[in-house]
């Protein structure tokens, strides 16, 4: 007989009304480390970083970081890309410990929504490690860097941070640690807001055109 899994429980703000100004709002940035991009099989989660916004002020000082024990050997071309090491992982939680004290961090602050670039990815690797520990995640509501890309600059293509960061001047921090991608993003982050105010996008309701109807892929 097949064991159901426990729902695993979170609260993100949902009763913001649509006509909030975006410089009064708060927003969690995420990013994740693995030891490779096959979450589904064999890869595993090696570090969560996060850092809140604040009135479009990234809250660098609380930021949210922590490593993974993942339970098998990181790859040398994973230690090179991060700098996360066995050393580093050997003695750290399990991955449900630290993805719950990750929203515990999330529901400190009121944010309606998870802030990422290319953040489907992170989301995956929660809902697959939670699976792995018994729990089923409810999707969050999530918002990408790319899409507010695309809007503000709709020829550019590709995925990756740091030519975006260049692009639109923004910070580079720590590149290829999840702390440092997270405070990357989140700098990213208000800048493109900044850039879609003077277009005209002003509220929660405006942003939500942007991004609402994104990342509709089946998440089970």
């Amino acid at each position: 007989m097949l064991r159901s899994r426990s729902k695993f429980r979170y609260t993100l703000e949902e009763d913001i009304p649509l006509s909030t100004s975006l410089r009064e709002l708060s927003f969690v940035v995420v990013d994740t480390e693995t030891t490779g991009f096959q979450v589904e099989k064999d890869d595993r989660l090696i570090e969560i970083g996060a850092v809140g916004i604040e009135h479009l002020q990234v809250k660098e000082e609380t930021a949210f970081q922590s490593y993974i024990n993942p339970h098998r050997s990181i790859p040398a071309t994973i230690e090179q890309l991060t700098s996360i090491t066995n050393d580093h992982v050997d003695e750290a939680p399990v991955a449900k410990e630290v993805i719950q004290d990750f929203f515990q961090f999330v529901e400190t602050t009121s944010t309606p929504c998870l802030v990422g670039h290319n953040i489907g990815f992170d989301v995956t690797v929660f809902k697959h490690e939670l699976k792995r520990a018994g729990y089923k995640i409810k999707k969050p509501k999530v918002m990408d860097t790319l899409d507010l890309i695309h809007a503000i600059r709709p020829l550019l293509s590709g995925k990756d941070l740091e030519e975006y960061a260049e692009i639109f001047h923004t910070p580079l921090v720590g590149r290829h640690t999840a702390k440092g991608d997270a405070l990357t993003t989140a700098y990213l982050f208000c800048e493109l807001v900044k850039q879609l105010e003077k277009r005209g996008y002003h509220t929660w309701g405006d942003l939500l055109q942007i991004t609402d109807f994104k990342h509709k892929r089946k998440f089970l």
